[in-house]
């Protein structure tokens, strides 16, 4: 299996940033780290095993970008405003820089977001705000409502990163129009702390007759790796 590893400076970001990528063609899979995980935890957590064969046949084609939570929403020692910031700064680059690179290594012109737990918000966040980058979102586990890191600030900023805000006054026909021919997943399991979440979500996207799938994994699936590697064999 090819594995190839990209370091660059980010002028946008103002630091080096570091990505993963494994296989040769196929479906062009953008990958966000959990929680300020780095770039290497798909692998390090067993998901690019669980799915090597698929890489190896040249199904899907997997790119694991790194994170910067760790300098917006989980940085505590800046204003609110700032870590929001920082996050669109880091989605920036993501748009400009990390897409560019997929599309010159892979050359597909559709992308599928994936992620688990916080990585789920990225890619779902991402997708929505970009329908014309990713045509496909599969979000593992995650949460879509950020208000628990703003410590009570709200600004027109966060709103638009917020999906649980934003989808439900969504009425540009733009936008619509692209979320009528995505493929979303919304997949979690029975004893997952974001089954709620996921619901919730759910709820707003059948509200807004936008077409997804919410998939509920039974027998006591847990918030955790062992659940993850088994969705990533399923929809990858």
């Amino acid at each position: 299996m090819r594995r190839d590893y990209h370091k660059w400076y980010s002028h946008r970001l103002g630091r080096d940033m570091e990505l993963l990528a494994y296989g040769h063609a196929g479906w062009p899979l953008l990958v966000f780290p959990s929680s300020q995980g780095r770039y290497f935890e798909y692998e390090d957590r067993g998901m690019i095993h669980a799915i090597w064969q698929k890489i190896e046949a040249g199904q899907v084609h997997v790119f694991c970008v790194d994170s910067v939570d760790a300098e917006s929403w989980y940085n505590r020692s800046i204003h609110p405003h700032d870590r929001v910031m920082r996050h669109n700064t880091y989605e920036s680059y993501i748009i400009h820089e990390v897409i560019a690179l997929i599309k010159k290594v892979n050359g597909g012109q559709e992308i599928c977001t994936t992620g688990c737990s916080l990585g789920a918000y990225h890619a779902f966040n991402f997708a929505m705000k970009h329908p014309d980058a990713a045509s496909r979102c599969v979000a593992m586990s995650g949460s879509f409502d950020m208000s628990s890191f703003m410590d009570g600030y709200y600004d027109t900023d966060f709103y638009f990163n917020n999906p649980v805000d934003y989808l439900p006054n969504m009425n540009d026909p733009w936008f619509l129009e692209r979320y009528q021919r995505m493929k979303l997943v919304l997949a979690v399991g029975d004893h997952d702390i974001c089954l709620g979440r996921k619901f919730r979500m759910a709820h707003i996207l059948g509200m807004k007759g936008i077409p997804h799938w919410l998939d509920v994994w039974t027998g006591g699936q847990e918030h955790d790796w062992p659940l993850w590697r088994g969705m990533a064999v399923k929809f990858f």
